[in-house]
């Protein structure tokens, strides 16, 4: 009970004193939450994105809470893009017929793979009894989904999964490349090692040498290459040794890689949290917003394709 206390009254909010301060203080932070919804209430009326039969195609996790990226992410993606692609887009477990019906107006030929569709593909390819750690952490862990709900569809050996909340500043000639023929993986380069877990543990678990600085943002897979005995075993034994951590879907990434020749985005081109000056010139020809580049995001970014 004390322990309660002491978090309500203390702890927590000495945590979100420290959030706003990042961020330049609570009215800018509130400032940045106005954008948000604005950038929410802009995307009602961006325009209709055809999704092409016979497209290059790209794949995103989406949802309630994120479609509204997603739609700015392919806007931005098409306009600056002369070829055509084909959408999947992926039930990140909130999924409606509201929602739905919605991405058939604003993206009309776009496959939308249902929790469904899902389920089953899981007890086809990932039977509970068989992975019960991975199954476990798709209902605590959704980015976790980005392997396991995509890499079990059917069909495409290689995919190429997009986060949200990313924008196209110029033609993205490397990825269309990759996407026409695909030989290899393919990533984003991040800004710093973000694993969540100690690369000894983690070369030690896959018994190679993690690469550097690999970002899922970007992050392009050959699905029949997934060995899923691996990453169960490798989830239940960096969280029993080092804990649970927001990066596990980044490390088990990494570690699927490790060892292997992939493609690298050139980072000067594809950017992992932009700075505001970079956010302001565009210089670049494609944006992850994380960690403090939300604000540039939030604030003036989205604004640039209205």
């Amino acid at each position: 009970m004390l322990q309660s206390v002491i978090n309500v009254l203390y702890r927590y909010p000495k945590a979100r004193l420290v959030h706003f301060n990042r961020f330049g203080g609570y009215f800018n932070y509130r400032k940045i939450l106005r954008g948000q919804k604005q950038m929410q209430q802009a995307s009602n009326s961006l325009p209709p994105v055809q999704s092409a039969l016979d497209g290059l195609p790209v794949y995103f996790l989406t949802g309630k809470k994120y479609l509204y990226q997603t739609l700015f992410c392919i806007q931005s993606l098409t306009k600056v893009s002369q070829v055509s692609f084909k959408f999947i887009l992926v039930d990140d477990g909130s999924f409606d017929h509201e929602l739905i019906e919605r991405i058939n107006t604003q993206l009309p030929g776009a496959d939308v793979i249902t929790r469904q569709m899902i389920n089953q593909n899981l007890n086809n390819v990932l039977p509970q009894h068989q992975y019960p750690v991975l199954h476990h952490k798709r209902k605590v862990y959704p980015h976790i989904k980005k392997l396991t709900d995509v890499h079990t569809i059917p069909g495409r050996e290689w995919k190429l999964v997009l986060d949200s909340d990313m924008m196209f500043w110029a033609n993205p000639l490397t990825l269309i490349k990759w996407l026409k023929q695909p030989e290899s993986p393919l990533y984003m380069l991040d800004c710093q090692d973000s694993y969540g877990y100690s690369i000894e543990l983690m070369e030690q678990l896959c018994g190679q040498t993690i690469p550097q600085l690999l970002n899922v943002g970007t992050i392009g897979l050959n699905s029949k290459a997934i060995n899923w005995d691996n990453l169960e075993s490798w989830t239940k034994a960096l969280e029993e040794k080092e804990g649970s951590s927001y990066y596990l879907e980044q490390a088990l990434t990494a570690m699927l890689l490790a060892g292997v020749d992939a493609a690298i985005l050139p980072a000067d081109e594809y950017i992992v949290n932009p700075n505001a000056r970079e956010i302001d010139e565009r210089t670049a020809t494609l944006h992850h917003y994380v960690d403090l580049s939300k604000e540039g995001y939030f604030k003036k970014a989205w604004r640039k394709y209205i």
